[in-house]
C-alpha cells in the first residue's frame, strides 16, 4: 500500500508543472498569474528532492570510504 502512495506523490510535482504551463498558455491575460504559484511549488519540490538525494549520496559515500580506511 505504501509503494502506491510513493508513486502517486512522485507524480504530483510534474503534474503541478504541467497544469501551470497549460494554464499560462490557455488562460486570459488577467487569470494567468493564478497558475504561477503551482508551477513554482512543483519546481521547488523537484529541486529539493534532487538536493536531498545528492547530499544523502555524499554522506553514504563518505561513510563507505571511512569504513574502508578503518580496515
Amino acid at each position: 500500500m505504501k509503494s502506491r502512495r510513493i508513486y502517486i506523490y512522485g507524480l504530483i510535482a510534474p503534474l503541478m508543472i504541467a497544469v501551470s504551463i497549460l494554464g499560462l498558455c490557455l488562460r486570459v491575460e488577467k487569470k494567468k498569474i493564478q497558475y504561477l504559484p503551482a508551477g513554482l511549488i512543483g519546481i521547488y519540490i523537484i529541486v529539493q528532492k534532487e538536493l536531498n538525494r545528492s547530499i544523502n549520496r555524499k554522506n553514504i559515500l563518505g561513510k563507505i570510504k571511512l569504513f574502508q580506511k578503518d580496515k
